[in-house]
């Protein structure tokens, strides 16, 4: 490019290296400025370069000066994200086990620039993405931008659903047939996505694991279900299932003893009514799809926590106690 097109651009990369190369403790002088500009065979001078930060400022970017000895400093000061913010994002993505390794070190790159060099440093110090469990799905990222995009048109779709045999292959579900559900929402729950959608064949919603959704086409059919999903409480639904394993809904009384009342408020949130029955104990009841994750969930708190009622859900965990038991002791089966 000839240098007459590109001491037009003169101030896009002013504003780039600004942004790149400056924070709060971090300035360029006007000579420096000058430098970094000659890099990209600009020609610049001191009071042109004036008149540019100042053409800045008034653009919106918070550009600011420090004076250090006899020379000034510039710098950006505020960004769209400061640094923490962006330290939360990183975290969020590292940690994220739906988001696949390929992916979170791409996300990552992308929020790193969006503070100087100096502080992407900062945030890579941060990443230790290798060793995590993470998805192997790469497709989820598209399947999420369908879904969205049938709930926005108000479509049904069509999808194929696997799971893993024990050699890791994908084996489809139903033989390969297509779901066919309309989609209402998207939840994030137990370090997964899920899609929330109703199905119209069982009359009921039902939730589906997204990174597990294979060639999701929208139908162009108008969704079913409006009626019910109007009904639908997301928060509820979501307390109700543990690890979103589903059962048979019932109102469990459990009592616990007191030690164990953060654990409760993590769970269900402290809008749980708390009920106490002795100095030592206090009482909830909940309403709890009845699976083993849930009844595992109960054991994991050991004797801490008891069921109460109803006597079907103390059956069920009685039986799964007695099932677990006989794999270690054989000599209790019946």
């Amino acid at each position: 490019m000839p240098k007459s097109s590109k001491q037009k651009l003169k101030l896009l990369y002013l504003m780039k290296i600004l942004l790149e190369k400056t924070d709060d403790t971090h300035t360029l002088s006007i000579m420096q400025i000058i430098e970094e500009l000659s890099r990209y065979d600009i020609r610049a001078e001191r009071k042109s370069i004036y008149d540019d930060l100042e053409a800045l400022s008034f653009y919106g970017l918070d550009v600011e000066v420090t004076r250090e000895g006899k020379a000034y400093g510039y710098y950006i000061a505020n960004r769209t994200f400061e640094l923490p913010e962006l330290k939360l994002l990183v975290d969020a993505v590292q940690s994220s086990k739906f988001i696949t390794l390929k992916k979170s070190t791409e996300l990552i790159h992308k929020i790193e620039s969006l503070c100087s060099s100096h502080q992407a440093r900062l945030l890579q110090r941060q990443v230790y993405v290798t060793n995590r469990i993470k998805a192997i799905n790469e497709s989820i990222y598209y399947n999420v931008d369908q879904i969205h995009s049938s709930i926005a048109q108000g479509s049904q779709i069509s999808f194929q659903y696997f799971e893993y045999t024990v050699e890791k292959k994908r084996k489809f579900r139903r033989d390969g047939e297509r779901y066919v559900v309309s989609p209402y929402a998207l939840s994030w729950d137990d370090e997964n996505y899920y899609l929330i959608a109703y199905d119209a064949a069982a009359c009921r919603i039902k939730h589906y694991r997204v990174d597990k959704m294979v060639d999701i086409c929208l139908t162009g059919e108008k969704r079913a279900g409006q009626d019910v999903f109007d009904q639908f409480d997301m928060a509820v639904y979501s307390r109700k299932m543990f690890g979103m394993y589903g059962g048979l809904e019932e109102v469990v009384t459990l009592e616990f003893e007191n030690r164990l009342v953060g654990v409760v408020i993590d769970r269900f949130g402290k809008d749980i009514s708390i009920i106490p029955t002795d100095a030592q104990h206090f009482m909830i009841r909940i309403h709890a799809a009845i699976s083993p994750q849930f009844l595992a969930w109960i054991f994991g708190l050991g004797s801490g926590v008891k069921i109460l009622h109803p006597g079907s859900v103390i059956e069920q965990m009685e039986k799964q106690l007695k099932e677990v038991s006989q794999l270690y002791f054989p000599e209790l089966k019946s």
